[in-house]
């Protein structure tokens, strides 16, 4: 049975957190760690379900991981097999980047399609076409991709369709030691490609204009080991500026990179937030009712984050006047609304727009996430709202968000889990 998290609603949230390492980054920070063949000291390295899942997936490929504090040692000098269960690929969306990895460091793989939170469509596609481009054949048989290259890869020019984040790892995973050189065009330019390639040229490889609309890579014959730390999470930063922001509080956030977040920041500053940022810290402060937050369209970074619409949509439940959010990235992104008009929101939903009229106040029901941001935006709703309020498949807020009760308790909010 899935664990809940009961909250009791109204209290104004002040105090100072530190945000843990970006899950985001972390995730293909392993399945990098595959490729070397060495030791990987990564450090920040976020406690969530969703890590659990990637070093279950590592172990069974035959690396060691061992955990001390926030930091994870993976050796995978003893990885022996090229497969991944139907069970280990379906604990996470993300598991499609060790595909990239295994074929990097074995020139084949086995693997069935990833699974995780039902978000919308996320299709492979453009992985796998960037992986035929570099040599792969892949074939699709009862729901397994087998994949191999009798030749070995090699670089090539790639040109996505959409700046793909995930399909942008599992490129730069597969070229990095492929013969010659890679082109990725139109390439996804988020922070935690960034710190990727950050990983990755410490251990040896050549990757240059991370960051930008056109990656290089220079294959190398070899990775060696390195000691890396993920970089801050983002979208936890933000999710915890909008829980200040609902409840009219005030919030210091350490180990934040102020510069990551400057896509979400200018709606917190319509709403009438004041924000102070400073060298990896930022301060919020919260009016006593939001002002609304104009018109959001979440969009590839530098655009608004997907991962930040649930939260901005329950800001725009409790502003004054209506704002307007549209979900450019996934279809299925508006599952929390239904919960939120439930609590008292007042939200019209019509394709990929939803118009929020904003309410002064929600009330606590019984509401079910049904996948991590939502989930998490829930919280938010309950922790603004009158009464209390009870927020079950919480399994989907773990997968991302650490501790995440733990720290809203230590900025004054009245939540547990049962």
């Amino acid at each position: 049975m899935s664990e809940k998290l009961a909250i009791e609603g109204g209290i104004s949230l002040e105090g100072e957190l530190s945000v843990q390492g970006s899950k985001n980054s972390a995730l293909p920070i392993l399945a990098a760690a595959a490729v070397t063949g060495g030791s990987s000291i990564i450090k920040k390295c976020p406690k969530l379900t969703d890590v659990d899942a990637a070093v279950r997936i590592l172990e069974y490929l035959g690396c060691k991981a061992a955990r001390t504090g926030d930091t994870l040692i993976v050796d995978s000098s003893g990885m022996c097999r090229s497969d991944i269960p139907k069970k280990l690929m379906h604990e996470m969306r993300s598991s499609i980047v060790f595909l990239g990895a295994i074929l990097a460091r074995f020139g084949n793989a086995v693997v069935s399609t990833p699974g995780g939170c039902e978000i919308g469509l996320r299709p492979i596609d453009i992985h796998l076409s960037a992986l035929e481009a570099l040599g792969a054949e892949i074939t699709e048989l009862h729901g397994r991709l087998y994949c191999s290259c009798r030749d070995g890869l090699r670089g090539t020019k790639i040109t996505l369709s959409f700046p793909s984040v995930g399909a942008t790892e599992n490129i730069m995973l597969a070229a990095v030691t492929a013969k010659g050189t890679t082109t990725i065009i139109n390439a996804a330019r988020e922070p935690e490609i960034i710190d990727l390639a950050s990983f990755l040229n410490g251990c040896g490889a050549r990757i240059s204009g991370s960051g930008e609309g056109t990656i290089t890579i220079d294959g190398v014959q070899k990775l060696d080991n390195y000691e890396h730390t993920v970089i801050p999470d983002r979208i936890v930063a933000s999710t915890y500026m909008a829980a200040a922001a609902v409840t009219g509080g005030r919030l210091k956030l350490d180990n934040v990179v102020v510069e990551h977040l400057y896509p979400v920041l200018s709606a917190y500053e319509k709403a009438g937030c004041l924000i102070t940022p400073s060298h990896g810290s930022l301060e919020i402060k919260a009016p006593r009712r939001l002002g609304g937050i104009g018109a959001v369209r979440t969009m590839p970074y530098p655009g608004f984050p997907t991962d930040s619409q649930a939260a901005a949509m329950v800001m725009a439940s409790l502003a004054r006047g209506t704002s307007v959010i549209i979900e450019n990235i996934f279809e299925n992104r508006f599952k929390h609304v239904g919960e939120l008009v439930r609590m008292g929101a007042k939200i019209m939903v019509e394709n990929i727009v939803a118009v929020v009229e904003g309410v002064e106040r929600l009330h606590g029901v019984e509401v079910e996430a049904s996948d991590l941001r939502g989930g998490a935006a829930l919280v938010l709703a309950g922790l603004a709202a009158e009464g209390e309020t009870t927020v079950g498949g919480v399994h989907h807020i773990d997968r991302g968000c650490q501790s995440f009760e733990n720290n809203l308790r230590l900025l004054g909010a009245k939540i547990k889990r049962s």
